[in-house]
């Protein structure tokens, strides 16, 4: 078990986290959450012991194993299947051992140990994992120099996911993964044998992967059970409810000034004015948790093109002699929001610099509206801002002649305030900096908006907001992205890359997800022929309509249950200092009254599709 005991660390004077304490159960899968310079990585650096502690302690058990990626593998010449098999210490110790042990005791216990931690199957594991993070066979056995710095990071991730520690503390894994490794990494953590902290604003992985969110905010931590929706709920009514009791108390707070501005000067109702002034001093301000101002997008709208924008025929696209992708014929008009789908190293991020026009067909025809004009965000943008000049300064730039006042505007626009609106780019923080590249990119009002991996250092709040802005954008989008959240709320197209060509792909994400899913598991073994069904018994009729009735009726009581429990959190008695415990109680049967309605409303719907599958059986 992990338990952290009322820690308190503080920064240049500022306290970080202060007097804050949580148990993580030995195995747990846990997702920290908070916002933007909240503490998570600092909280991280603590538990490994990199920070020391101003007060309280983190203790462990004996002997146990924390490991994270702290950063990239070198560029050097060792193969990528050797790096990560030496991630594993214990191992490429004893092999080294076992080289020159002379002493017939000596070398049993070697082997004895060997046996015991799977060493042997090593290869296979480690060459398993490299592949879900998408390196392929001929890849791993490249050396290290001859990957980006990028690719290096997923070695480092797979380093540490094949040594297994004890305790394995991830920091925004998915930021260097495509969708493709995120949906790969989700499912190997589902079945990660030990305990997992993992900070994320990925909500796909902080629903599928964790069983728990542990919340830094006003430098406490929170721990809550269930998945990050469920989090999300119980904390939004926490929040309605300490807000609703903030009116109260503010109308109340209000009345009594009146009468203390109105009377104090009378004789008669002076004793009256001071004993509501008392009541006044008496109220405890309630206060809410520390929200990060929502952070709008404001993305402007451009003039509406006949369609369509941009149409391509007969295409061929690549480098020099080479081609990536051929046989091209593409159509985009401006309503159109496309997700791109497809491994990397397929030719996504070729097709969206055709389209913006960074690389030309080596055949085949394309047209564009006169007027086209493309907005265009990647990730290496953010990394070639100037660091020594200030946001302000990147925007007029290009707007030289706008007022100083319209330059600020457009930056609040995106989130950027007064104060970073002066302060040095290299002081910003990666959230900032990425709305700063999304400000550029969108400066001229594009009709086609093509952004690749616009997630990358935004907290949840922010990728909310930046949802909300494509949706109301007047223009077209292409995505690229490994937040499946973020594709299934803006996309409606999905493009798959894949073999040199670009296709319709006509199911849906989670078909698409599962599909990843399948492939990376080995191959699946054929169904065999299926026969006609045959005719189901009035019994067995009977049998599903009852389990219908039976699933039904849970779900009802549980509803009247969630209605009890929602009545007994907007309790503003429960929020008082006094009762925080009880609150956790309260707050821990609302989760897993959640939680149960989910998997009943579930047991619901497999009943009535059982029993509507037998009446067609039966009517066919």
């Amino acid at each position: 078990m992990l338990r952290i005991q009322n820690i308190s660390y503080s920064i240049a004077g500022r306290l970080l986290i202060d007097d804050a304490s949580v148990s993580i159960p030995e195995g747990h899968k846990v997702g920290i959450v908070g916002r933007n310079g909240a503490g998570k990585t600092t909280l991280f650096k603590l538990i490994r012991g990199e920070l020391a502690l101003d007060t309280g302690e983190i203790g462990l058990p004996e002997q146990a194993r924390i490991g994270g990626v702290a950063q990239e593998v070198p560029s050097n010449e060792v193969s990528l299947l050797d790096t990560v098999l030496a991630a594993d210490k214990e191992r490429a110790s004893l092999l080294s051992e076992s080289e020159t042990a002379t002493d017939p005791g000596r070398i049993a216990d070697i082997q004895t140990r060997l046996a015991d931690i799977d060493a042997w199957s090593a290869e296979g594991r480690a060459s398993a994992i490299l592949k879900g993070l998408g390196f392929d066979e001929a890849q791993q056995q490249m050396p290290c120099s001859a990957f980006s710095g990028g690719w290096r990071m997923r070695v480092a991730l797979a380093g540490v996911l094949f040594a297994e520690p004890d305790v394995l503390l991830l920091d925004e894994p998915t930021n260097y993964l495509d969708l493709e490794g995120a949906l790969w990494l989700e499912n190997y953590l589902q079945k990660y044998p030990h305990t997992v902290l993992i900070i994320s604003h990925d909500r796909g992985l902080l629903n599928r992967a964790v069983g728990a969110i542990l919340h830094l905010e006003d430098r406490k931590l929170t721990l809550y059970r269930g998945p990050y929706d469920t989090f999300a709920q119980t904390r939004a009514a926490r929040i309605a409810v300490a807000m609703a009791e903030g009116r109260k108390q503010d109308a109340r707070r209000e009345h009594l000034q009146s009468f203390v501005d109105r009377f104090r000067a009378k004789a008669s109702k002076a004793k009256q004015a001071q004993s509501r002034l008392k009541a006044i001093a008496k109220l405890t301000p309630i206060t809410l948790p520390h929200e990060a101002a929502l952070r709008a997008f404001t993305f402007p709208s451009p003039e509406e093109l006949s369609p369509p924008i941009i149409r391509v025929e007969g295409g061929s696209v690549g480098y020099g002699e080479r081609t990536v992708l051929g046989k091209l014929d593409l159509r985009i008009d401006q309503d159109d929001r496309i997700a791109l789908l497809g491994r990397n190293g397929e030719g996504k991020s070729t097709l969206a610099k055709l389209l913006s026009d960074r690389l030309k067909l080596m055949e085949g025809k394309m047209t564009r509206s006169n007027k086209l004009r493309i907005g265009f965000f990647a990730q290496h943008q953010v990394d070639e801002l100037f660091l020594d000049e200030t946001p302000i300064e990147h925007v007029r730039r290009q707007r030289p002649d706008e007022a100083p006042a319209r330059l600020r505007a457009r930056l609040a626009g995106f989130g950027l305030g007064a104060d970073q609106a002066e302060t040095e780019v290299g002081r910003l923080s990666g959230g900032q900096k990425a709305r700063l590249t999304l400000l550029l990119a969108t400066l001229d009002a594009p009709h086609l908006l093509i952004l690749d991996e616009p997630t990358n250092h935004l907290d949840i709040e922010s990728r909310e907001a930046l949802v909300e802005a494509l949706t109301a954008y007047t223009g077209a989008v292409i995505l690229v992205s490994h937040d499946m959240h973020l594709l299934s709320l803006v996309a409606d197209r999905l493009w798959l890359v894949k073999d040199g060509r670009v296709t319709q792909y006509e199911e849906d994400l989670e078909a698409y997800r599962n599909l990843l899913l399948n492939v990376n598991s080995g191959p699946q073994k054929s169904e065999p022929k299926k026969e006609k069904p045959k005719r189901i018994t009035r019994e067995a009729v009977q049998a599903l309509r009852s389990d219908v009735r039976k699933c039904e009726d849970r779900v009802n009581k549980l509803q009247v249950m969630e209605k009890k429990l929602s009545t007994k959190l907007a309790d503003h008695s429960l929020y008082e200092d006094a009762r925080v415990g009880e609150l956790e109680v309260w707050n821990k049967k609302y989760a897993e009254l959640r939680d149960a309605m989910s998997k009943a409303e579930a047991l619901w719907m497999t009943a009535l599709e059982k029993l509507e599958a037998a009446e067609r059986s039966n009517a066919a």
